[in-house]
């Protein structure tokens, strides 16, 4: 039986954006199971901020709704209720800031978290506020969500601003896919087990797949997602960090420093993609009409209210690793959104062994490929050849060893702001990116739009319900090799 988690000190989380998307859907349903878990002492609060004219128990109203309808139980929300509190503000403007730092006082030894669901463009204004309200003292700590700037010299101005009211040790700049089980268990699989990591270099790995693919289009999200595009959206931050777990040597301890010391050393180790070799490394597409689950869906144009876009709703590329352990292997992304599937994975693919000693009759010899699913079902798979019983002579057949958390150890995964958010109240940053790895990450970025943006080239349509365009499958399988298709 798991033993529960121990509770955190005392503290305020107050949520800039409360009353949006990420606020509703995410943070407050992770801090309410916090709470049915005892991990949050009664005296906490969390505080909604937004311009929207609501008052606490408005606030408690929607929040109320928003619980109910994921099947929480009425006396839990009842019980969680009275630790959410409401102020409207807004970010640009003077008014209300004394109210809030009124608030924020009340309780001045809590642990103070300021987390900014906001549009990238509001994070200045509000720490330089919150400065200015002297509500960044050693307690207080601040959340900024992705993507930081939409390039290096945007993502610069906003760390330099930021970094003069809030220091480094107190900056957590969240990526919640580092807060997933399996990415964790990244650490455990190849530092715990005598089995992996004397296989986990060049000389043994053949390819790695990372896929990030989503069935659903815009939603609310289509004013910021025409900004971005979905290099900027995932591969500059969800997706790098995914390659760098998998590619990091072996840190000293699991100091924060340490782990974000050696993911550093492997942003810096990438292969540049430029204008020289954008064309073949790099795939763009934008979802059309189609279907998904038998249902017809509107293609990305049809969800603007222009119906003009040259953004990428769909990104695929190769990228390789100038280093010893890796020199040689390469790295396969892609994400995508209407795509044919919702999964998110990390493949592993072994090289094949050298001889084969079988008859062709026991069938061909497959890759072994180990397999990190980290949704919707996280688990493990590790894929093996054996013999398939029976009499009959010897016929090979490639079959999974399938460890599936929620069935190996009984109980309900936590989602990964549960953990995230918890470990700012406790001020570990090990799962946060570290400012020098932002611009890491930008700096390999940048030249990747730079050559879209001096092509001209649309991106390439392919139908919702697919898994992409065909140059996608193109960009692997001119390589000899294929995307993973024992995803589903």
């Amino acid at each position: 039986m798991t033993a529960s988690p121990p509770p955190v000190d005392p503290f305020d989380l107050v949520i800039f954006g409360g009353t949006g998307d990420l606020a509703l859907r995410k943070l407050l349903p992770a801090l309410f199971h916090r709470f049915v878990d005892g991990q949050l002492p009664a005296a906490s609060r969390i505080i909604g901020v937004a311009r929207e004219a609501l008052d606490d128990a408005g606030y408690r109203g929607l929040v109320r709704d928003v619980l109910a309808d994921g099947g929480a139980a009425d006396e839990r929300i009842d019980a969680f209720l009275p630790l959410l509190h409401y102020l409207p503000l807004d970010a640009r403007k003077d008014e209300g800031w004394d109210a809030f730092a009124a608030l924020i006082n009340e309780q001045p030894e809590h642990i103070r978290v300021f987390y900014l669901s906001t549009s990238p463009e509001l994070f200045v204004d509000i720490c330089n506020r919150l400065g200015a309200n002297g509500l960044n003292g050693p307690n207080s700590r601040v959340v900024l969500e992705k993507p930081i700037g939409r390039d290096l010299a945007s993502a610069m101005c906003i760390i330099e601003a930021v970094g003069r009211v809030f220091s480094e040790a107190q900056t957590f700049r969240i990526d919640h896919y580092l807060g997933k089980e399996t990415v964790q268990n990244l650490l455990a699989l190849r530092f715990g087990n005598a089995l992996f990591e004397p296989l986990w270099n060049a000389g043994h790995i053949d390819h790695v797949q990372i896929t990030v693919a989503e069935t659903l289009g815009l939603g609310r999200r289509a004013g910021y997602y025409d900004r971005a595009g979905a290099l900027r959206d995932m591969v500059q931050n969800h997706m790098l960090q995914l390659l760098c777990m998998v590619a990091m040597e072996a840190p000293a301890s699991l100091s924060p420093d340490a782990v974000r010391d050696e993911k550093l050393k492997v942003l810096h180790a990438l292969k540049p993609i430029d204008m020289r070799n954008s064309a073949q490394l790099t795939v763009r597409g934008q979802y059309k009409a189609g279907a998904i689950d038998g249902e017809r869906v509107p293609g990305y144009l049809e969800e603007l209210d222009d119906g003009q876009s040259n953004t990428e709703t769909f990104v695929a590329l190769k990228a390789e690793i100038a280093n010893w352990r890796w020199a040689g292997v390469p790295f396969y992304l892609r994400t995508g959104k209407r795509l044919s599937a919702r999964l998110s994975e990390i493949v592993v693919a072994f090289k094949s062994v050298p001889h084969s000693i079988f008859d062709a009759s026991a069938g061909p010899l497959a890759h072994n490929r180990l397999v990190l699913r980290l949704q919707p079902d996280e688990g493990v798979k590790l894929w093996l050849t054996i013999k398939h019983p029976g009499p009959g002579g010897l016929r090979l057949r490639h079959v999974p060893l399938d460890m599936s958390f929620a069935e190996a150890f009984g109980v309900q995964q936590p989602d990964a702001y549960e953990r995230l958010l918890l470990d700012v109240v406790r001020g570990n940053p090990t799962l946060f990116m570290r400012r020098d790895e932002v611009e890491a990450a930008w700096r390999w970025i940048d030249p990747i739009l730079g050559a879209w943006g001096a092509a001209g080239e649309p991106p390439r349509p392919y139908a919702a319900g697919s898994w992409g365009p065909s140059a996608a499958v193109a960009l692997i399988e001119r390589d000899g090799r294929t995307w993973n298709e024992d995803s589903e």
